[in-house]
């Protein structure tokens, strides 16, 4: 496994993590203190409303948007027993399992994305560094990225002995860990829960039961794998409460928790400001000198992949199979690294041998195993795309760091000068037949007011001749490029 470090950036207002390995960024996580992620949090809930054709609840938490809950999300009640070879029951309806106006515990699985509120579920869960308590389950799994049967059936037998009636699941950072350990996950979890019940008796709607710890705990409970060299950390006070939660938690990595005293600030020192500008960008440079186009949309995402300035050195098969397991790679990396979810359209350079699209799978999925979040690839289309989901919980880079260009409304792109001034002779028409004046004057940016009077002025005068009136033109330096006035005088 590749070495790697956990970069630690605090400021009073936003911390940020970044996780660089082989010296590339290739994870940043943002919490910033107006608007903390809500992801994990468990709260007590009202339903407000139950939609049977949604076969989904509406549940207030006291917020300005309603939470979701779809009814896979809810937990059913202990099935009465049976007699032998009795029929299962049939899924309920969310009818049958909510009522308005009922007061449920619900956790947070998805935070609140573009105009949709968060999206819940009553199958609480809760994490610790090694383990993840289901409180209401049974159920014993390990984590399919322990792949040794031997070392799963070893974590599952000691987990099964120390259980305590609840459901749990091993976490990836288990493996190898000893019992001891194990059993204080088990004895912190049961605490927990503890806690969060004796809160439970006297909630008000909308309170917050559980918390997931900020942004900077979190990183030493899911990033830290066993390549981790190091955790720098540029604040005092992050850093000792880090060293805290380490030695109570995690007390091999004390010593590799440090405090970083450099004069320039630590991810300029590591170069990922720089990372994150590229990361906003919609085209990403391959070292073949192709490149990647990546368009993020409210439902998916598409990602082309082009050949660029890169001709290869035999033939077109060839260099389309270079460019594509180079893409391949990257396109894992910018999916990280962007945080983008949801549905994900690759459309990868055209390849016949049904060989060189079966690598360039492989060199997909393989690249994807380093993802923290859930992935699935599908195999490549009739048409050449290949389609793979990624498990969406937060917003996605881009969407944390921007916002909509004011100029182009989120379009993305102008209206060219040409078009702003066909427009304008258009409302010039429009404002003589609707006002009786002498003179009409036309406020716009200064390119278009260049272009009107340097390759327009024959239009221009066949329109006063036309309306039977004057026309002026006054540039404004703070219009901008789509924006004009038609003011009568």
């Amino acid at each position: 496994m590749s070495a790697s470090e956990i970069l630690i950036n605090v400021t009073p207002r936003e911390t940020r993590v970044a996780l660089v390995e082989s010296g590339m960024l290739q994870e940043l996580h943002i919490e910033r203190a107006s608007r903390r992620g809500m992801v994990g949090n468990i709260y007590k809930g009202r339903v407000k409303r139950v939609m049977p054709g949604m076969q989904a609840a509406f549940v207030d938490l006291g917020m300005e948007r309603a939470a979701f809950l779809h009814v896979a999300d809810v937990l059913r009640p202990p099935a009465a027993e049976g007699l032998s070879g009795e029929e299962p029951e049939a899924p309920k309806a969310i009818g049958e399992l909510l009522r308005e106006g009922q007061e449920i515990v619900v956790q947070v699985i998805r935070d609140p994305i573009g105009g949709k509120g968060p999206r819940l579920t009553t199958h609480l869960s809760i994490a610790s560094r090694y383990l993840v308590l289901l409180p209401h389950g049974r159920t014993l799994g390990v984590s399919a990225r322990i792949e040794d049967e031997g070392e799963r059936q070893r974590l599952k037998q000691l987990v099964a002995q120390a259980a305590s009636g609840c459901g749990y699941i091993v976490r990836t950072n288990a493996e190898g860990v000893g019992e001891e350990a194990l059993r204080e996950d088990i004895a912190f979890l049961a605490k927990v829960w503890g806690d969060l019940n004796e809160r439970l008796a006297d909630a008000r709607v909308g309170e917050k039961l559980y918390e997931e710890p900020t942004l900077a705990l979190r990183a030493l409970r899911d990033l830290v794998r066993s390549g981790v060299e190091r955790v720098r950390i540029d604040s005092q006070e992050t850093f000792e409460k880090a060293r805290a939660f380490a030695r109570r938690f995690i007390p091999e990595l004390v010593e590799r928790i440090e405090l970083y005293r450099g004069d320039r600030p630590i991810f300029d020192c590591y170069g990922v400001e720089d990372e994150i500008t590229r990361a906003l960008r919609r085209e990403v440079p391959l070292k073949s000198g192709g490149h990647l186009v990546i368009d993020q949309t409210e439902a998916m995402t598409t990602i082309d992949v082009n050949t660029g300035a890169y001709l290869g050195h035999r033939n077109l098969e060839e260099t389309a199979f270079r460019t594509n397991l180079e893409a391949a790679q990257a396109v894992a990396r910018q999916l990280r690294l962007r945080n983008l979810g949801g549905i994900i359209i690759i459309d990868f350079i055209d390849m016949e041998d049904a060989e060189h699209r079966a690598q360039v799978l492989r060199t997909l999925e393989r690249a994807l195993q380093r993802d923290h979040a859930r992935t699935r690839v599908f195999d490549i289309s009739p048409l050449g795309l290949v389609q793979m989901t990624r498990k969406r919980t937060t917003e996605s880079l881009q969407r944390q760091l921007c916002e909509p260009c004011a100029a182009c409304e989120g379009r993305g792109y102008l209206k060219s000068v040409e078009t702003v001034c066909y427009e304008i002779f258009r409302e010039l028409t429009r404002t003589a037949r609707m006002y009786d004046a002498g003179k009409l004057m036309v406020l716009a940016a200064p390119r278009v007011v260049s272009r009107i009077l340097e390759e327009e002025q024959a239009a221009v005068a066949e329109l006063e001749e036309f309306l039977g009136r004057s026309i002026g033109f006054q540039a404004i330096e703070q219009y901008p490029q789509e924006q004009f006035d038609v003011v009568p005088l």
